[in-house]
């Protein structure tokens, strides 16, 4: 099983220079980064684990800068995010910083897209929060359009784009969506919990699902298969990577007997010592 790390980077803990270097040499398999613009000191969007939200979801540093980073100082280190909040970027620009990521990095990045949880955050964005679901996929189709190798004009409910020149591509190679439809750009995964919403948009522009935590998949993944197969996609392509992870040994018994290749453990967002020291207790699963 291949075991990534996610990790809240910001102005206090490694670079992420630093800590990439430590993982691909310690024999890591990513690094997936999360993402928040800002967080609005003033909200009513209850934090999702309960309490108070932790001070490190303001001080993220952007994740495609972070990355791009990881990606200029390792070679096979795998390259993500957990999540893209798509609805709050402008679709082309977005589809050009993905792709030249992806161009750079030798196709290593995998986009982990979500619908997001801060209300107030993403009305900040101008996202109207009953429709940001459709606005997810609306601005993942137009960026697919963009990766597409020939010029490809996109109509849709919330944006357009004209057939355009549009490079660099992204590295990965098409996969194949329902009736054979190639699915460009790199390797997509949705995350989000369980429900007949999520699996209906996993099955129809995704490569598949990133669940945090991992609980419940064992009655969710079956169903989830049966979705996909439902939706005229190949059952060897689905691809579940449980996110956020604190790994212990049966847990990760557990996932493979499910069929799960990667798992991405979650790292404390802390100074580099305490980062190190977390790093070294995951070296027995790697």
């Amino acid at each position: 099983m291949r075991i990534a790390v996610t990790i809240f980077l910001t102005d206090r803990t490694p670079s992420p220079v630093r800590l990439a270097r430590e993982l691909e040499e310690r024999g890591f398999h990513g690094l997936y980064l999360p993402e928040h613009t800002h967080i609005p000191v003033s909200r009513d969007t209850p934090a999702p684990m309960g309490g108070e939200l932790p001070e490190q979801y303001g001080r993220t540093l952007d994740a495609f800068v972070a990355l791009g980073q990881a990606a200029a100082v390792t070679e096979r280190l795998a390259l993500g995010t957990g999540i893209t909040l798509v609805a709050q970027h402008d679709a082309i620009d977005l589809a050009k910083g993905i792709a030249t990521l992806d161009h750079l990095s030798g196709g290593r990045f995998t986009l982990g897209l979500g619908f997001g949880w801060n209300v107030e955050e993403a009305a900040d964005h101008g996202v109207e929060w009953r429709s940001r679901r459709e606005l997810v996929r609306d601005r993942t189709a137009l960026m697919r359009a963009l990766w597409a190798p020939e010029p490809t004009a996109y109509e849709g409910p919330y944006g357009s784009v004209r057939a355009s020149s549009a490079f660099p591509k992204p590295a990965q190679a098409p996969r194949e969506l329902a009736g054979g439809a190639p699915l460009h750009g790199p390797r997509t995964l949705l995350g989000g919990a369980a429900g007949p919403k999520l699996f209906a948009h996993i099955c129809e522009y995704t490569d598949g699902w990133m669940p945090i935590g991992g609980r419940g998949l064992s009655e969710s993944l079956p169903v989830l298969r049966a979705e996909w197969e439902a939706a005229g996609r190949d059952p060897k392509s689905l691809q579940v990577v449980p996110y956020a992870v604190h790994p212990t040994a049966g847990k990760l018994a557990h996932f493979a007997e499910l069929g799960v290749e990667e798992v991405v453990a979650q790292l404390p967002s802390a100074d580099e010592a305490e980062v190190l020291r977390a790093l070294d207790g995951l070296a027995e699963f790697l």
